[in-house]
């Protein structure tokens, strides 16, 4: 069973990934832009997806909050290409998702 969560884990970190590409895209956007528009639907749909796929190799409790990896992806982005400053309140959150997510990994079946 470990060896599925870890594929299953892997598929969620992948659709974390693709949330926040996809919010990213769509923050980038200049304008009312249906190319980004449908970029941004393309790269969430490929996320959806991974996620689906991700359920059936691991247990929900632990996939779920793997999830939130997203939030952790976007902050990451939104620092490093739009330049955002991120809050030290912001990165003690971080770390309480990355650390959370590792508990929750380490003491599943």
């Amino acid at each position: 069973m470990k060896n599925k969560n870890i594929i299953g884990i892997l598929l969620m970190l992948f659709c974390a990934a693709c949330l926040s590409l996809g919010q990213l895209v769509w923050k980038m956007m200049p304008d009312f832009n249906i190319i980004y528009i449908i970029s941004g639907l393309v790269i969430y749909f490929i996320g959806a997806i991974s996620m689906v796929f991700a359920y059936s190799f691991g247990e929900l409790s632990v996939l779920q909050p793997v999830n939130s990896m997203s939030l952790v992806f976007a902050a990451l982005l939104a620092m490093f290409v739009l330049n955002e400053s991120i809050p030290i309140i912001n990165i003690a959150g971080i770390v309480l998702i990355i650390s959370g997510i590792i508990v929750i990994g380490v003491n599943s079946k």
